[in-house]
């Protein structure tokens, strides 16, 4: 139970219980809303810490088995701090646009993050020497776009055992195709989101910096402990 008022607490001080308005709010979301202040709906986080703790606990499943979880929030609030969570686990991420195939056409993919890390080992040992000023320049160019899209999935060679998306709304493309794989979603839903196809919902802000970084550092840790077996704790990253 101390944990337990720990974590909402560290939920509270993070904004994760804000809403939005109610003309926005998504029916699967209304079991979860507690009130609303300000015209803001307000998520009941007593309900909300047991989502992350069921959560938490499939994370660290998941760490146990050292599979790994692709770590998504392309929208501006959440880039950073899925960015900064993934790596501090050695986690794959998409800090930016979701490409198409990422998941359901994975071949293709994997194709293409292997033409980038060839062409970066060829440029660091000097061998696109051998090409024009201006053919040097459009690979460059090709290697930045490449990059652009690829960098955070490089580590990637097998399907992921799970992502973990901020506003499944947003990534409704990343959600789609994992759903038609099989693959379980983990997902910080705000109350604008439909969480009917989610595996593992976490009702909560999913606009505000601070609220993602403490859930995804939250789903983050529980990755590690797992991959530590260690008990799980709840504090976040």
């Amino acid at each position: 139970m101390e944990k337990t008022n720990k974590t909402i607490d560290a939920m509270f001080k993070a904004g994760v219980h804000f809403g939005f308005a109610r003309s926005r709010r998504h029916p699967t979301i209304a079991p979860y809303i507690f009130g609303v202040k300000n015209k803001v709906e307000i998520f009941d986080l007593e309900k909300t810490v047991d989502l992350l703790d069921a959560a938490k606990k499939f994370a660290a499943s998941v760490g146990s088995t050292g599979k790994q979880i692709i770590f998504i929030g392309g929208k501006y609030e959440a880039r950073a701090a899925i960015r900064s969570v993934a790596q501090s686990i050695n986690m794959p991420f998409v800090d930016g646009r979701w490409v198409g195939g990422t998941l359901t056409n994975f071949k293709e993919i994997r194709r293409r993050i292997d033409k980038m890390e060839k062409l970066v080992e060829e440029r660091e040992k000097g061998e696109l020497a051998k090409y024009t000023k201006k053919e040097r320049l459009l690979i460059d160019r090709e290697i930045a776009r490449l990059e652009h899209l690829f960098l955070g999935i490089v580590s990637v060679k097998e399907m992921p055992k799970a992502i973990f998306v901020v506003d499944p709304k947003s990534e409704h493309n990343a959600v789609a195709e994992a759903v038609e794989l099989g693959i379980p979603v983990i997902a910080l839903a705000g109350s604008d989101c439909d969480i009917s196809n989610i595996d593992y919902p976490i009702v909560g802000n999913d606009a505000a910096q601070e609220s993602i970084r403490f859930v995804a550092g939250e789903i983050a840790g529980a990755y590690q402990d797992g991959k530590l077996q260690k008990p799980i704790e709840n504090k976040p990253i």
